[in-house]
């Protein structure tokens, strides 16, 4: 190695999250590069690696001043995706004004294979990994130690760099991690740092992998290229040892950033030590993830063994589509994954919560045929996750604009390109479909409404859409000055996810967005429910409202609703007591998700309501998955959610939160 004992090569790793929120987005891919250099036993006494971790939203200016103030370091890489890679690139470029002679990587799966292409837009931009990075990246590193030249990494593969006569050089292929035991934790060896200054855990969630790999190639991603189609598992000792360490940091929900959790045997492994862990230390108390699309026999077992336990989780329904057309042009139309309606019934008589995605956009997809099945699958499941399509490096839609008319932009802060048009859908279809979509994603599937849907269906007529089309007609024209802000969120929400969080964080955190949604319902939604039926619905939509998170910002001058705090399993709750209802509302709810006939016999009822405190983070953000545990509920379903066994330690109160037999 070359250098000084007291000179060690410095180098950031960068990560940037998409959402502003209090907290942070774990740096997950930092931790992984972090770990795997330090414990290389001859790289690691010459370098000195530090994590520069920033969240979404953060400006180039702030983000260079805190990664240059002190001086820059001898290597930069960046973890790239295509909400930052136009800032990156801005960086790179600061960077090679302050380090003539430092060395620039970009590493992800959105510049994988595109080296061309990013050379040409960043000339700073010295080397691009293409695929895992872990390996290549402590090669790369290990080659500058000796003193390669960065025109000169040919011994390096899995990488594309720029010859002396500025071509690009394109190393051999690096073969896919068979043993993932290669890449040390990056929880239990120390490389990322878990805990802020107070001792608390920093970040909104604990990011982990059970395994890697995605067996599919869908038209409009690239996971199965980028991490290759063969599942590759990380071991469950592991993955029992991390979960205990996240368990002694009180960690609330784990999210497995795997393609297909539930696909392999070992799945039920990980939830078993899960379960095992909750039981011991009390925590983690949820696991999010993306379920596999195709649901085997392991899945099914999970979800009942999760059900058994108290282990919550939102189980996905990765649809994307339900028009023929559009799953043709996927490359999903043999897959099991349509064969949904059976799945959401059962998982609706489990009592288990559930949402699905779905895809706008698609080649083959037209504006009849899409809210044809979103009204289809919202009469089983109303949280919609419904998204744009977006055209990504390296996947089928990209290579086949020609074949399918596809006219598409580049996002102006971002590098994903927006289609707009194509031989299925036209300019016109597009906005008036994206307008849609706004009220769809911030209202539905960020469940600011989570139980009028089915009882306005069932008792009005109306389905999912109508009601969405309605809340957008109703504010575009509102004059009410509570609604401008909204009208200002819908309009700017092409090409973007700022206006969907701050338009969440609206209707999350503002009484006015309150007092507007109560217009809203008294105005243009009523009138259209029958009138014997009015009064059952006017007591939903209360309730609705009444179960939303409760936000305590830090720092506000506003005043709001004074809650008394009260501590179950170690976790504070706010408490909203004696909520009166005129009709059992949960128990409406629950018949009609099981598709029985509801009693509307007026039933005055009594309930304390219990609300996770923290909700800061989730209610300023568009994570739906982590929103949903901030709902108030009474304290049977959090007992419900938690350890079967054993003392609530820290709860109060007289035997129960409901009285006057309201469910």
């Amino acid at each position: 190695m070359t250098g000084s004992e007291d000179r060690k090569t410095t180098i950031f790793l960068v990560q940037q999250g998409v959402w502003e929120m209090p907290l942070e987005s774990m740096p997950l891919a930092s931790g992984y590069l972090k770990s795997t250099l330090m414990a290389d036993d001859e790289i690691s006494p010459h370098i000195e690696v530090s994590i520069k971790n920033f969240r979404g939203g953060t400006t180039n200016a702030v983000m260079a001043n805190a990664l240059f103030s002190e001086g820059p370091p001898d290597i930069l890489a960046f973890s790239v995706l295509g909400w930052n890679y136009q800032s990156f690139g801005a960086l790179a470029a600061t960077f090679r004004q302050l380090n003539p002679a430092g060395l620039v990587v970009f590493g992800g799966t959105h510049v994988t294979n595109q080296a061309a292409r990013v050379f040409r837009m960043f000339p700073e931009v010295d080397v691009v990994v293409n695929g895992e990075g872990e390996l290549t990246f402590r090669e790369l590193v290990r080659a500058r130690l000796t003193g390669a030249d960065r025109h000169a990494l040919g011994s390096v593969a899995g990488i594309s760099y720029r010859a002396p006569d500025g071509k690009v050089v394109t190393t051999e292929e690096r073969p896919r991690l068979d043993n993932l035991e290669q890449i040390p934790s990056p929880f239990l060896t120390g490389a990322l740092e878990l805990t802020d200054e107070n001792g608390e855990f920093r970040y909104d969630v604990a990011l982990m992998e059970t395994n890697r790999g995605c067996p599919y190639k869908c038209a409009f991603c690239y996971w199965g290229g980028a991490v290759g189609q063969k599942v590759r598992a990380f071991s469950t000792e592991r993955l029992r040892r991390e979960l205990k360490l996240f368990a002694k940091l009180k960690v609330h929900t784990i999210v497995a950033c795997d393609a297909n959790f539930g696909l392999l045997p070992g799945d039920l492994e990980f939830v078993e030590a899960l379960i095992e862990t909750r039981d011991t230390y009390g925590f983690p108390r949820a696991l999010e993830t993306s379920w596999a699309k195709n649901k085997s026999k392991t899945f099914f077992r999970i979800v009942q063994r999760m059900k058994e336990a108290g282990m919550h989780s939102s189980f996905t329904l990765a649809l994307q589509t339900l028009s023929d057309s559009a799953l043709e042009t996927m490359n999903r139309r043999n897959m099991k994954v349509n064969e949904w309606e059976d799945l959401a019934a059962w998982l609706d008589r489990e009592g288990l919560d559930c949402y699905a995605e779905l895809i706008w956009g698609a080649p083959g997809e037209t504006v009849e045929s899409f809210m044809e099945g979103y009204d289809r699958l919202a009469r089983r499941v109303s949280r919609i996750a419904v998204y744009p399509i977006l055209l990504l490096p390296n996947t089928d839609y990209m290579e086949k604009k020609e074949l399918f008319g596809i006219t598409a932009t580049r996002g102006d802060r971002d590098d994903f390109e927006y289609v707009l048009a194509h031989n299925t859908m036209t300019f016109a279809d597009n906005q008036y479909m994206q307008r849609f979509l706004f009220w769809a994603r911030v209202v539905a599937e960020n469940a600011v409404f989570r139980h009028i849907w089915g009882s306005l269906r069932h008792f009005a007529g109306l389905t999912q859409s109508q009601v969405l089309t309605n809340l957008g007609d109703w504010m575009a024209q509102a004059d009410d000055p509570a609604a401008v802000p909204l009208r200002e969120y819908c309009a700017t929400a092409v090409g973007g996810t700022e206006s969907f969080g701050a338009a969440i964080s609206y209707f999350y955190t503002d009484p006015e967005a309150v007092r507007l949604l109560h217009r809203w319902w008294d105005e243009a939604v009523r009138p259209f429910v029958p009138e014997r039926f009015r009064p059952v619905l006017d007591e939903v939509f209360r309730y609705d409202l009444l179960t939303q998170p409760v936000f305590r910002p830090d720092h506000s001058g506003t005043a709001y609703e004074e809650l008394p705090v009260e501590v179950i399993r170690d976790e504070q709750y706010y408490v909203r007591r004696d909520v009166r209802l005129a009709y059992d509302v949960p128990a409406i709810v629950a018949a009609l998700r099981a598709d029985r006939e509801p009693d509307l016999s007026p039933s005055p009822c009594v309930l304390d309501l219990y609300y996770r405190t923290g909700s800061e983070s989730a209610v300023t953000s568009t994570n739906h998955e982590i929103v949903i545990h901030f709902m108030g509920m009474t304290k049977e379903h959090i007992l419900a959610n938690a350890n079967a066994g054993g003392p609530a330690t820290g709860a109060t109160g007289e035997g129960g939160s409901v009285r006057g037999g309201c469910g």
